[in-house]
Parts: C-alpha cells; sequence; structure tokens
C-alpha cells in the first residue's frame, strides 16, 4: 500500500510504499519540484545538496519558457515586453516564472499499486514580463517502475499568450562516464554567446551517446517522443505526449549527476519561434512526461 505524508513545517510532500521500494519528495515551495525519487529501490534523483536550488533549479517546471530569453526581452503581438534578467552572468531571464512558486495540494489518492497527487498555482497578478493570468496544476502519478509527471496550463486570462515548457531533473548515475543516451535526432541547437540559440546544425553524434567526461549544456530537436538513459545499474525510459520535443542535456559540477530536460521550445523561443506555442483565453494545454525505469 502506498502513503502520502504532507510535512506542513518544510511543506514536503513525501511519498512511499510499503517496503520504500519507491520514495518520491516533492518541495511544494519550490514549484512542486520532485527533489528525489526512488524507484524498484534504484535512487534516481538525488538532493543535489550542496549545490543551492537558486543556482540548479533541481526538478523544477519551467513555465511560461524553458531555457533563456536573451536580454528578458521579447515581441507579442506588436507589443514590446521585458522580463526580469535573473541570470546575472549573461544578463537573460531564465527558466520562467514558476520555479520558486508556492503549489498547494487539491488532491490525493493511494492504492495499493499507486499513488497520485494533484498541485496547483494560481497566478492572479500580471508578472513582469508576463502581464497575463493563469492557473498550473501537477500530477504525478507513483507506480513501482515509473513515474508519469502530467502538466496542465489553464489560460485564465482574457488575452492569447506565448508559452514553451519544460522540466528539469537531474538523474544520478552509479558511473556517469560509463553511462549513454539513446535519443534519435538529426538536428542540434547551434548556440552563441551567452547560451542563445543562432540556428542548427546537422546532427553528427553517435547513438546511443555515451557521456564519458564531457561537459553538456546541449540542445537536440528530437524526431520521436521517446529517449533512453542508460546506466550500469538501470535504464530509465523517457517518453513525452508533446507535439514539440526537445532534449536538453547539462552536466552540474557535482559527479555522476547529469540533467535531462524534456522541453516543447528552446533557448530565447520567444524571439526565434522555435518550438513557441500560444494558449488562448479559457483554453487548456496538457502533456505528460513519463518516466518508465528496467533494471539491467
Amino acid at each position: 500500500m502506498y502513503k502520502i505524508n504532507h510535512n506542513k513545517k518544510l511543506n514536503i510532500l513525501e511519498v512511499s510504499n510499503s517496503d520504500t521500494s519507491v520514495y518520491g519528495k516533492i518541495q511544494l515551495d519550490q514549484g512542486a519540484s520532485l527533489q528525489e525519487l526512488i524507484l524498484d529501490s534504484h535512487k534516481i534523483i538525488q538532493d543535489l545538496n550542496p549545490l543551492p536550488y537558486s543556482n540548479t533549479y533541481a526538478s523544477s517546471i519551467l513555465f511560461p519558457f524553458a531555457n533563456r530569453i536573451k536580454d528578458g526581452k521579447y515581441e507579442f503581438n506588436g507589443k514590446t515586453y521585458q522580463f526580469k534578467k535573473n541570470q546575472a552572468e549573461e544578463q537573460n531571464a531564465l527558466h520562467g516564472l514558476v520555479f520558486d512558486k508556492t503549489f498547494d495540494v487539491i488532491h490525493k489518492e493511494t492504492t495499493k499499486d499507486k499513488a497520485s497527487v494533484t498541485l496547483e498555482y494560481v497566478e492572479k497578478n500580471n508578472s513582469i514580463g508576463f502581464p497575463y493570468t493563469y492557473t498550473i496544476r501537477l500530477e504525478y502519478v507513483f507506480k513501482q517502475t515509473g513515474v508519469d509527471v502530467k502538466v496542465s496550463i489553464e489560460n485564465t486570462d482574457t488575452k492569447v499568450f506565448p508559452f514553451t515548457l519544460g522540466w528539469h531533473p537531474y538523474f544520478t548515475s552509479a558511473n556517469l562516464f560509463d553511462s549513454y543516451m539513446n535519443f534519435e535526432s538529426s538536428e542540434k541547437i547551434t548556440l552563441g554567446p551567452r547560451n542563445i540559440t543562432t540556428g542548427t546544425t546537422l546532427n553528427k553524434n553517435n547513438n546511443p551517446l555515451q557521456i564519458k567526461d564531457s561537459f553538456f549544456d546541449d540542445c537536440w530537436i528530437l524526431n520521436s517522443d521517446s529517449m533512453m538513459f542508460k546506466t550500469p545499474k538501470y535504464n530509465l525510459k523517457f517518453n513525452s505526449t508533446g507535439g514539440n520535443n526537445f532534449l536538453q542535456l547539462y552536466t552540474p559540477p557535482r559527479k555522476n549527476t547529469i540533467a535531462i530536460e524534456p522541453t516543447t521550445g528552446v533557448s530565447d523561443s520567444f524571439n526565434n519561434k522555435i518550438g513557441l506555442e500560444t494558449l488562448q483565453p479559457n483554453e487548456t494545454y496538457n502533456i505528460t512526461w513519463s518516466l518508465k525505469i528496467n533494471n539491467n
């Protein structure tokens, strides 16, 4: 049987099964981010301490934009907007507006085979650079060998708005050097100064891509909705229901850890339009990212 514990003092949700072979820790005050994950007794996501969340954005949901916006500035429907430049070293806007918001628990359910929690953040004010209201709901569904991350964005404003969406989890491997990414891609995003998209190039990397000792901060256009992270102890399959599928890889200054980020857009999408979508008033956008583990 699964159980869900809400530590209201720390505002943390902990989800586990009876033998703790499945465990999830969600930090509600940090954008309802999934800070720890164990599936089938394998540690998949670990706390990145001592790296601060303010630098890592660990497991944060990236909305209304994933990655960066150059100078925090963009144009939409003939008007110019300015986000706060929250990345001082690059002078860009980074990772959207909900990574530090507090989410409310609106539904919890447990059974013998799974547990689900539904969380919600309601934006009632016009944010800097994004003068629209919206509601974002997250549903995490935990099972023995997998987790689903279901995201729902509702436009509660009277105006259409642009958006991209992403998820920023970091995964752990017993040996990252001997781990691989397996995905289908014909094109890779080219990045210029300040990690801003300048175009695309043919993808010349072999598939699978061995991590080795490479430093990654790279993005690929995916040809399918699935990819695989292969480690010495487990394989993790990713699937997405989105129509625009991109993969961002980033290696932080922490041993045997890599960010594997599914996104619907790329760096500076609000200006280059790559993956950019719009949401009409009273409409809802839904996407599910699914992870499923296979033991080696």
